[in-house]
């Protein structure tokens, strides 16, 4: 779902790991469809743009709610360009010769610099509701898939490097760029 308009938000600074607790737990469910929603969309994407990502859960940027943005190509190379409010996710069966999930490398503006490979749901469905409230779902493949699966987990209170190994995930953080390197997990 994209937003009508121009997207004339504000860049806001991401919050790096272990920066600030709200990356670090499940987010409040959206209950105000007003233009405070619409505002915080616009400057979730230029956020994301800003800062080069493909995807961006409100967390990111300090606010504790349950929005995402995304502007990912799918398996088959269309971009899928939008934003879910309250989205609850489903990892789909594979259809046909699919694979059920894949092992790619994966990385996070709130870990940034380095990347890991992460096993992701090859397919994926969030269903969750518009800046009215108007029910909306988006299915994807690919990159796509592994987008909404990893901002839903950032809305749980989960980043990339949580899923890891504890040794692969210290040395991650050990890595990162800025704040993230500089403190323990």
């Amino acid at each position: 779902m994209r937003l009508p308009g121009r997207y004339d938000g504000v860049a806001r600074p991401i919050v790096t790991y272990g920066t600030d607790p709200v990356l670090h737990r499940p987010c409040a469910e959206v209950t105000d469809f007003d233009e405070s929603l619409r505002r915080l969309l616009l400057d979730m994407f230029a956020s994301m743009y800003a800062a080069n990502g493909v995807g961006l859960a409100a967390n990111q940027i300090g606010v504790d709610a349950r929005v995402f943005v995304l502007d990912c190509p799918d398996a088959d190379s269309h971009d899928v360009v939008g934003y879910v409010v309250n989205p609850v996710l489903t990892v789909l069966e594979p259809v046909g010769d699919e694979p059920a999930e894949e092992l790619t490398e994966e990385g996070c503006l709130s870990v940034p610099g380095p990347y890991a490979d992460l096993p992701r749901g090859f397919r994926a469905r969030v269903d969750g509701v518009d800046i009215t409230g108007r029910p909306l779902a988006i299915e994807a493949t690919g990159m796509a898939a592994r987008c909404l699966q990893h901002e839903v987990d950032h809305l749980d209170g989960i980043v990339y490097v949580d899923r890891l190994p504890e040794e692969e995930r210290d040395r991650l953080l050990a890595q990162a760029a800025g704040p993230a390197g500089d403190l323990p997990a």
